[in-house]
């Protein structure tokens, strides 16, 4: 029975840990144009925003892994990766 529930608890992290939203695939879906709550649809509610005269910037993930999205007017300009595979 206990080896149940540790397998159990082990499948859970690993799902919740393992499936993380930043990947290529989801990379490429993100494009000029596309609007805020699209993006967020992609890859989940960002890590860090921050505006700045006009531009919105949003980072999903960390400085080791992640995607930044800037937007303007709700709508995002310019996109990079970083160790996305």
């Amino acid at each position: 029975m206990r080896v149940s529930r540790l397998a159990i608890v082990l499948f859970s992290l690993a799902m919740l840990f393992g499936c993380s939203k930043l990947t290529m695939e989801n990379y490429s879906k993100i494009k000029v144009g596309i609007e805020y709550d699209k993006v967020v649809k992609i890859l989940g509610k960002p890590d860090n925003c921050s505006e700045a005269l006009f531009v919105r910037n949003c980072v999903w993930g960390n400085e080791q892994k992640n995607i930044t999205v800037n937007f303007v007017g709700g709508k995002a300009v310019l996109f990079t990766s970083r160790n996305i595979k």
